[in-house]
């Protein structure tokens, strides 16, 4: 066993043990609607808003959510699902003349005639395959000062890449002897994997014995076989990762979807199949947003006169900038007021596209609001893509960069993976443990800002609805100005260390250093002022 290999074992033990105990704190359901104030949970206050708004008619909102796809049949969304009334169902025709064939529900840019694209590169690796296949081989002193300049930076790519791919490597290796040693239980125990089958399963070996040792924590809390599919899952995710980040990606896409990825003024591809092969994300993403409320089954969404649009181009690794593009073009065009998008990424390669299908939202006023990322980073310091900030300095106005919170106020309060950043995140919202829908009419409670961002989406959605008056900066800027502030200091997620042994050192910050608004999202408090101002 290398030490690449021991390493790793030894840093994914840790984090699964983290994940274990971290499943030991149950969230309660619905807590992002609940109240700071009235239920001493740091919710946004939406039940109390309804209250105030009781008697007062809304109109209906669309919101287009860009990702991995959504689970139209779903008990709780199949009434809140976006229906294009201009189009009729599987009639292989283009009734509306949008480009689209059949686009009753939505569009996915990462579909053809007979396959989805569920796994693809991360951008790292297409623009490394790229230049590679550029300058692998080059003499560097041959070439030109423009080449010269690229070649650079290929070098400082190759350098990323290779420290990806190592990792990629070393955690594939990793759940892959994890998968290895539960199969080895499950033929033992008729196929399945059991706690006490784990028990009595032998461990001869130094490296079975530690596996057997991380696996036992795990199962203490955790479903036995829950977590056998959960690890195969892992395990053949790196695997697709590492295949697809060192292949030629645009040739293995083209082949499925049809379309030439380097064509960047194409934006008629795709199918009309919105649920894709992993529509766990995106499904959960929009019952945030909009499930249906006071039905007494699942969870409520937040906002109650809502239709989902969903836009799939996120598939299990980077998205395109052109199918970002696209997608917002596309959520623009058939009558979208608000864009969620939970997805980012580290390197872009067509920023331009995504930065003129920005304006063409603000030109039509359309609200995008985005997920600021769960690398627990400064994102004043370390860029992330997309993001408001557009080519020649200009500032994109229709956009709100959301943070993760938890439900407990106290030094925890922000959610401990969240990016953060005074100049780049905007607010912070619900994003821990949410309680919401995924494939099949089931739910799961899910952490990350990309459950931040669909709960800013919904509270916009309830502010567009019942003030339908308001244009996409009014709103972003209401709930920036009507955010619960906080003031005591939190820890800064990224910055717990060990000390000693057995405690742990954080750096505290107010929140007025960690995102432009200083508070959280209050809907509540958004109500009121906007009731207010039209009393005056």
């Amino acid at each position: 066993m290398s030490k690449v290999v021991a390493n790793t074992l030894l840093t994914v033990a840790c984090i699964c043990y983290s994940l274990a105990a971290l499943a030991q704190k149950k969230s309660p359901q619905n807590w992002q609607l609940l109240s700071p104030a009235q239920d001493n949970v740091y919710g946004m206050g939406v039940e109390e808003a309804y209250k105030l708004l009781a008697g007062r008619k809304p109109e209906t909102v669309i919101v287009a959510v860009i990702d991995s796809g959504v689970d139209t049949a779903h008990a709780d969304l199949n009434e809140v699902i976006w229906t294009n009334e201009d189009e009729i169902p599987n009639n292989g025709i283009d009734d509306d003349n949008n480009g689209y064939i059949d686009d009753v529900n939505g569009w996915s840019f990462i579909g053809g005639k007979k396959e989805d694209l569920n796994y693809a590169a991360f951008e790292l690796g297409r623009i490394h395959y790229r230049l590679s296949n550029k300058f692998k081989n080059v003499d560097s002193t041959s070439l030109s000062e423009k080449d010269l300049k690229e070649f650079e930076y290929y070098k400082t790519i190759q350098e990323a890449f290779d420290e990806q791919l190592t990792k990629f490597n070393s955690t594939e290796y990793f759940y892959g002897l994890l998968v290895g040693y539960m199969d080895k239980v499950r033929k033992l125990n008729l196929g399945k994997f059991t706690r006490d089958g784990l028990k009595n399963a032998a461990a001869v070996t130094p490296l079975d014995k530690k596996l057997k040792k991380i696996l036992l924590k795990q199962t203490k809390k955790e479903d036995p076989e829950k977590l056998y599919k959960d690890f195969v899952e892992a395990h053949e995710t790196y695997t697709n990762w590492i295949k697809f980040n060192t292949s030629d990606a645009d040739s293995i896409r083209a082949a499925i979807i049809g379309d030439d990825p380097k064509d960047t003024t194409n934006r008629i591809y795709g199918c009309n199949r919105v649920i894709g092969p992993d529509a766990i994300h995106g499904t959960h993403v929009a019952g945030i947003i909009a499930a249906v409320r006071n039905n007494n089954i699942g969870m409520d969404g937040v906002a109650d006169n809502v239709r989902i649009m969903p836009v799939r181009a996120v598939p299990n690794g980077d998205e395109r900038d052109k199918d970002v593009a696209n997608a917002i073009r596309y959520a623009v065009d058939n009558g979208a007021h608000i864009i969620n998008m939970s997805f980012g990424k580290g390197y872009p390669l067509n920023k331009r596209l995504v930065d003129e299908a920005v304006m063409y939202a603000l030109s039509k006023d359309v609200l995008l609001v985005h997920a600021a990322g769960n690398d627990a980073k400064n994102c004043d310091l370390s860029i992330s893509y997309p993001n408001r900030n557009l080519d020649q300095g200009v500032t994109a106005l229709n956009w709100l960069q959301v943070g993760a919170s938890d439900y407990k106020k106290g030094k925890k309060l922000l959610a401990s993976f969240s990016n953060y950043g005074k100049q780049q995140v905007d607010v912070f919202a619900p994003g821990y443990k949410i309680y919401s829908t995924t494939p099949d009419s089931s739910y799961q409670r899910l952490s990350g800002t990309s459950m931040a961002s669909p709960s800013t989406a919904g509270a916009a959605a309830l502010l567009k609805s019942y003030f339908p008056h308001l244009s996409a900066i009014e709103i972003r800027n209401v709930l920036m100005k009507t955010v619960t502030p906080y003031t005591k200091k939190v820890i800064v997620p990224g910055s717990s260390k060990k000390y000693l042994l057995f405690f742990k050192k954080h750096k505290k910050q107010h929140m007025a250093e960690l995102c432009v608004s200083g508070g959280f999202v209050n809907v509540y408090n958004a109500v009121v002022y906007l009731l207010a101002e039209e009393s005056k």
